[in-house]
């Protein structure tokens, strides 16, 4: 290695970092994060691949870093990912200590880059192995990814009824303005380099679990040795006289919200349902539409994911941008001109002009397609995984919004979550298992919703809460709140309060309880 490729600088005094400290130091004029664990030094990347968040805000636990925007998790030994949503590692350096001083030493191109990148096998044209993954979301990406990080080489498929390949989803919602190519997960160029086949507009509509094989709408059949469906989930439709009409839209694609954007542009926007897609819709258009007027059946937005009080906090904002509230209703019939959406009435009568409506009611799990087949699925349509992300069929796996499966906050209950940081740690636990590593999943679910510059994050599982302590203030928009089943916090919620939502999400995830008492 040529000796210009490499630096070494003297970051701090030994003596200045206590232990558990984080702290930002600079090499080269390059963000390096040092950290002081028992006494021992590390040094990272300083900033988490996901969104850029600084790692010197995270929450250390143990040898866990935990960023404090997202909750992606990293091995500090290694800086190995640990939990999602981020998809790449953090680039490890050098330290030493002579004379009570601190050095790193890193190479220049690592200091650049501050994420990297597991390593991958390829394809080996030997092994005939054929695993199958439907949908192209990112349940199916860190799946096919996972798989190649743990040296498997036989073939590996992504197929995806979309356009797209993997994105960033939840974008669509709080950046109406990106390009689809600006949300990417990753480029064609690395799917390739993973010999990871994409076939994009390739919709599966049957499945034939006894020949191990998919058939897709265009006529075309695939066989697999091993299968994942991570199809995830799609809108609810709206069951209305007038539903059908033009400019009538979900959410669902990146052309869906560049649809959306181009239509509610000094328009009337109607937004049915305060949901967490409806809310940050609102707050994005807050000053591009003409006017927006949110439908709602319950009293506060996502009342039943973030209660009354933190609901009652993102409505107040939003109505000091202009945005009109209709709670405690519901929408009765959509009019019309030429075929197109010009009024929304609801069930008091009152009419809101309409030349753009958006339905956030929920969604429904892309399931249909097994219709007739012997896979179990809930009531609602979600399959039924184990913790190995296993459905009752042999070498057939799901992931992601269309499984219900076993949580461990809600004492082994199952549920459907539709975070993307829970999708991705079923993509990972089904590769695993695909290899037969016997791996079980043990996650806390972490997300997060953003308007108009604020972030709400949220970590665990409160559904059936039946109390909450709020620390801070509400109408400052300042605050932590706990969510309370059986006198136990199951999940809280913060705004401004970073890193609280990660360090909690910690303790959950170690299986250590906190009391109302203790919250208190």
């Amino acid at each position: 290695m040529d000796g210009e490729d490499t630096i070494t600088v003297e970051v701090c005094k030994e003596a200045d970092v206590g232990d558990g400290e984080l702290r930002e130091v600079m090499v080269a004029s390059y963000p390096v994060l040092l950290v002081r664990n028992k006494k021992e030094f590390r040094a990272l990347g300083s900033r988490c691949p996901h969104y850029g968040a600084p790692l010197s805000k995270g929450a250390l636990k143990g040898e866990r870093l935990r960023c404090p925007w997202h909750g992606a998790c990293f091995n500090i030994k290694t800086g190995d990912i640990e939990e999602y949503p981020s998809l790449d590692c953090l680039p490890c350096f050098k330290v030493t200590v002579e004379d009570g001083k601190v050095f790193v030493t890193a190479k220049k191109k690592d200091l650049e880059s501050s994420l990297r990148v597991k390593a991958a096998s390829k394809r080996c044209h030997l092994n005939c192995d054929t695993v199958l993954l439907l949908g192209g979301g990112v349940a199916a990406l860190v799946c096919a990814e996972t798989l190649r990080q743990e040296g498997f080489t036989g073939r590996i498929i992504m197929a995806t009824k979309e356009k797209h390949g993997p994105y960033d989803k939840s974008k669509l919602s709080k950046e109406m303005n990106l390009k689809p190519e600006d949300i990417y997960l990753r480029k064609p160029e690395f799917l390739d380099a993973c010999d990871i086949e994409l076939w994009t507009e390739k919709e599966a509509v049957w499945v034939d679990f006894q020949k191990q094989k998919v058939h897709f709408r265009d006529g075309s059949s695939q066989k697999y040795n091993q299968l994942l469906i991570a199809t995830g989930s799609h809108s609810n439709f709206l069951e209305v006289p007038g539903a059908d009409l033009q400019n009538v839209c979900v959410l669902n694609t990146p052309e869906d919200s560049s649809k959306i954007l181009e239509l509610a542009t000094g328009k009337n926007l109607v937004l049915i349902g305060a949901s967490f897609v409806g809310m940050e819709v609102a707050a994005f258009l807050s000053d591009k539409a003409g006017t927006i007027s949110v439908v709602e059946r319950k009293e506060f937005p996502f009342q039943n994911a973030l209660g009354p009080q933190v609901g009652g906090v993102a409505m107040k904002m939003l109505q000091n941008k202009g945005v009109k509230f209709y709670m405690k209703t519901e929408l009765r019939e959509l009019k019309g001109k030429a075929g197109k959406v010009t009024e929304a009435v609801l069930a008091s009568g009152e009419k809101l002009p309409a030349d753009v409506v958006v339905l956030g009611i929920g969604v429904f799990p892309n399931s249909a397609f097994l219709n007739g087949t012997s896979i179990a699925r809930d009531d609602h349509g979600a399959i039924l995984v184990d913790l190995h992300m296993q459905t009752n069929i042999p070498n057939v796996f799901a992931a992601g919004d269309v499984v219900s499966f076993p949580v461990a906050l809600l004492n082994g209950d199952r549920s459907s979550i539709h975070h993307q940081q829970v999708a991705e740690a079923h993509g990972r636990i089904a590769a695993l298992n695909m290899l037969k590593k016997g791996e079980e999943l043990h996650t806390v679910p972490y997300f997060w919703t953003t308007m108009l510059g604020k972030t709400i994050r949220y970590a665990g599982c409160g559904k059936g809460y039946t109390d909450t302590v709020v620390k801070g203030s509400l109408e400052q928009q300042k605050f932590l709140i706990f969510y309370i089943r059986d006198g136990i916090v199951t999940a809280a919620a913060s705004l401004d309060c970073d890193p609280m939502v990660s360090l909690i999400a910690e303790v959950l995830y170690l299986g250590k309880q906190i009391s109302k008492e203790e919250a208190e």
